[in-house]
Order: C-alpha cells, then structure tokens, then sequence
C-alpha cells in the first residue's frame, strides 16, 4: 500500500510556525495537496497534537501524533507515535527534562495552543525552541521503546542535524530512516561516507508558513 505523506509540519505552538498555522489550516492544505497523511511535529510539545489528530479525522486525513525534539547536543529529530497519549506521555518525559525558561513573545512569537476548531485555548509558556537535557541515544531509546519511530531530521543541513553535531551517524540499530533537506545536501554527505544505504531517505517540508504552500504535494 502507498501513502503519501509529509512528517515534519509545525503548527502555531513551534516558534517558528506562523499564526496560521492552525489545525485546520494544516489538514486542509494537506487535502488540498493530495497526501494521505502528516505528522504535525512541533519543537518539544504536544499541546496541539490532538486538536491536529480530531481536525484530521474529520476530513478523512491521517494525522500521525509526533514532535521534533532538540536534544542535549542540539540534534532534532522526529518522533513519532500509533496515539495521541502516547506523545503525551513522551511531552511528560520531555518537559521534565526541558530548562525552565519562560518563552519571549517579543523574540520568538507567541506559542499558540488551539483546538480542532482553531480556536485560542492559551498559550504555552514555556520556551520550546531550546535544547532538552536529554541525550541522542536517550531519546532514541525512550521513543521506541513506546513503540515509536525516531528520524534524525535534515540530516545534510549546516545546524541541528545529527551529523554536524556529531561529525557521523551514530550505530543505533533503532534508526531506520533519516530525512535530508535537499538532495545536494545528501549527495555530498555520500560523497563524504558520511551516509550510507542502511537506511531509508525521505525528504520532507518542514513545514511552517501557511501562505507559502510548501507542504509536500503528492
């Protein structure tokens, strides 16, 4: 069976998500565009994953409870999830290990938390976009642990991907798939064997501006 899908979209709780990027806004667009499913991933939280989860249903859109954490060596990476209280569960174990530091909507905008029907249910206050004290491998071994699946996310990019901040791959027999950014990005990283076939490569949109339309299309 194939399905199309895009696995790194942010809603308007990510700091970097725009205000439009709500949870009907999201399904929408990815109806519009043809995919069978999404993952809505945002830095270090859950707080819009069910209301994401609900909107989709209601359009016949699979939407695949996830998060992008930061971890403790400034890597992200994309975890994904069969429910919603299962990235719950994992929000509980990130937010425990998160600084608490109170988000700058002067700097960084505000972190919206809405439901299915984009409507304003408060904000999250704390900072999302900061680096966990939780480590790689931790991390790694928390989400598939609870079934779950763990993508190092644009691997080829110059910050936050696994290889600049390691230099490498880890060996990590739990990864089976890593995304890359753009294709010059992932040639040059083989070229330097710093990748190679044991995994499966997506490309996905990072999604995050509603106006720009850069969701994946089937």
């Amino acid at each position: 069976m194939k399905l199309y899908c895009d696995l790194h979209i942010h809603s308007a709780l990510s700091p970097c998500g725009d205000d439009d990027m709500t949870p009907q806004n999201i399904v929408n667009m990815a109806k519009l565009k043809g995919l069978d499913a999404i993952a809505v991933t945002d830095h270090n939280s859950c707080e819009n994953t069910a209301a994401c989860v609900e909107a989709g249903k209601r359009i016949g859109l699979m939407v695949i409870p996830g998060m992008e954490i930061q971890t403790r060596e400034d890597i992200h990476a994309l975890c994904l999830f069969s429910s919603v209280d299962k990235a719950l569960s994992f929000q509980d174990y990130v937010y425990k290990n998160m600084p608490e530091i109170k988000n700058k909507e002067e700097l960084f905008g505000r972190q919206l938390i809405l439901n299915s029907k984009d409507e304003y249910m408060g904000t999250c206050e704390r900072m999302l976009l900061t680096s966990t004290l939780i480590s790689f491998d931790d991390a790694c071994y928390a989400v598939c642990n609870m079934g779950g699946a763990f993508i190092p996310a644009h691997i080829d990019r110059d910050g936050f991907s696994v290889i600049t901040s390691l230099g490498f791959m880890p060996p990590n027999s739990n990864i089976k798939t890593v995304e890359y950014h753009t294709m010059e990005g992932l040639y040059r990283l083989i070229k330097m064997k710093l990748i190679n076939g044991d995994y499966r490569l997506i490309k996905l949109s990072t999604f995050m501006y509603i106006s720009r339309s850069d969701i994946s299309p089937r």
